[in-house]
This record gives C-alpha cells, structure tokens and sequence, in this order.
C-alpha cells in the first residue's frame, strides 16, 4: 500500500432519499474524487466506497495474485459483479443501486465510517454490531505493537 493514498477517518449517521441517493460527507467527497467505486465490503455486510487510485490499487494486488484457481475466479466474478463506477452529483449525492443496497441490508438510515483506505457504508441497525468494544481495540492495538 503506497503512502500517498487517500486515507478516510470519522463518521456520519444520515439517510438515503426516496430515490435511493446517499449524500456523501464533503469531507469524504474531497478524497473520494470526481469517479469513484462502489462495491460490496467482503467479508462485511457493508458497502465500501474506494478512490479510483485505491480501486486500482486493489485490481493490481488481485491481478499479482498467485492463485487463479475456481475459487479465484468465482471471487472475482462476484465482487466485481457487486461493483459499480460512480460520481456524485452537484448536491454531494450518490444513487446507491438496488442490489447493493439489499446485499448491506439498507433500507433508509446509515452511518458513513472512514475506515483507513475506503468509506464503508453501513446500515445504521447493523454498524453497533460490527464496530469493536473499547476494551477489545485497546488489546487488539497492543497486540499489533501499535501501542
């Protein structure tokens, strides 16, 4: 992973409109960039929003990878099945398509998390159970020698 990757951090709790847009955080927008990505989080139940340099990024990785067994390429085949190159318009708005929105189980409110090189997009009754108690990043941090 190259340094000068865009990096995402905080949060923001919000909701899709009738029509299945998500405003996306200017914040988030601003490093996102003009065209972006949207795709599944595997293995979360989440969506995740890449930079079209990370998304590159990525694509490499996968196309080094040594494998390129069944398994490989069922992997593919569904992820990129599951992706989606996208803009946002003039209001900060991105329209979520239908199947991803189902695959995250979004219906209406979210929570937009900046989680390092990506934005993940939760549905607000499932982020509580994904996100790690205090206590279990404190060990967890320590226990990477971050600490």
């Amino acid at each position: 992973m190259h340094a000068d990757l865009p990096r995402f951090l905080g949060s923001a709790e919000h909701a899709l409109d009738d029509k299945g847009r998500l405003i996306v955080p200017a914040r988030f927008r601003e490093r996102l960039g003009p065209g972006f990505v949207i795709t599944i989080a595997l293995p979360e139940p989440c969506l995740a929003l890449y930079p079209s340099v990370t998304w590159g990024e990525f694509c490499a990785q996968l196309e080094a990878a040594p494998r390129k067994d069944e398994r490989f390429r069922r992997l593919v085949r569904h992820l990129f099945a599951n992706t989606e190159e996208v803009a946002c318009d003039a209001q900060g708005r991105l329209v979520v398509p239908a199947a991803l929105r189902q695959y995250a189980g979004i219906e209406r409110d979210v929570v937009s998390v900046g989680s390092l090189t990506r934005v993940e997009i939760w549905a607000k009754e499932r982020y509580p159970a994904h996100a790690a108690p205090e206590g279990e990043v404190a060990e967890f941090i320590a226990d990477l020698g971050l600490l």
